[in-house]
């Protein structure tokens, strides 16, 4: 049987992907068999090779050992045998699979509210520019005026796939429930953080709210396990939301 050689790339530390294949590879594969949530493969390099890389002193460590397989996607090593020169993989989700991207969903009935956000939301990105080894992008959703709001694969891609998701939950009015007020949302932004909530971790997930409006009452959704930032002033907003995303970014080390 033909042995067809498959590249796989180590992933030490969060990278796109775009960038991580324009890399050399650093192991080559045969694959055995496939299965739903795993691979066995032998690697093709010499084992004096091998024995010598980085990957598996962090292996011999204990470490969990993340590679991309061309053709397959992530997985992480389970076992490895050298003398048979077999590889045991097991597949997972990976943070590299998504873009260095901060999108933000902003409600447009206040007007003060939302540029303030934009404000502190692009001098932040560019300070974390700054350190980043990584360049961050800040995508903003669309907000046609004059037409309904058509939600593109494209937009839902850039939701899933961005490091950070973050919305504008400043509430636009009140009315009056069976017990107590409720607090509507934008509807717009519902629609794109009900997506977020359903593709990206708790710990990708911001959730920014105005109270300068005195507007009362209970929110239409329970966000107690989700990072929140309430502000009444700019000046709070400029303080803390920087630190909380530094935070929450924390995940992907992009800063030196």
């Amino acid at each position: 049987m033909a042995i067809i050689a498959l590249r796989a790339w180590y992933i030490k530390q969060y990278e796109p992907l775009k960038q991580v294949l324009e890399k050399p590879c650093d192991l080559r594969l045969n694959r055995n068999s496939l299965l739903k949530t795993g691979m066995r493969a032998d690697f093709l390099d010499e084992r004096i090779v091998v024995q010598a890389t980085k990957w598996f002193a962090a292996y011999l460590e204990g470490s969990a050992v993340e590679f991309y397989i061309e053709g397959s996607g992530y997985y992480i090593i389970s076992n490895i045998d050298l003398l048979s020169q077999e590889i045991y993989f097991t597949k997972q989700q990976s943070l590299s699979g998504l873009e260095p991207i901060i999108y933000f969903s902003p409600q447009t009935e206040y007007a003060e509210v939302k540029d303030s956000i934009l404000d502190t939301l692009n001098n932040t990105v560019a300070a974390f520019n700054e350190r980043s080894r990584i360049p961050l992008k800040l995508e903003i959703s669309p907000r046609p005026q004059d037409t309904p709001l058509r939600l593109s694969n494209s937009q839902f891609k850039k939701i899933s796939k961005s490091l950070l998701y973050i919305a504008d939950t400043t509430p636009i009015a009140s009315i009056s429930g069976e017990n107590n007020q409720k607090l509507l949302l934008s509807s717009n932004v519902c629609v794109e953080i009900g997506y977020a909530l359903e593709t990206k971790d708790i710990g990708q997930i911001l959730l920014l709210r105005s109270e300068s409006k005195n507007l009362t009452g209970d929110l239409p959704f329970d966000v107690s396990g989700y990072k929140e930032l309430i502000f009444k002033q700019d000046r709070d907003l400029q303080v803390n939301l920087p630190k909380l995303m530094k935070t929450l970014l924390q995940r992907f080390t992009l800063f030196v």
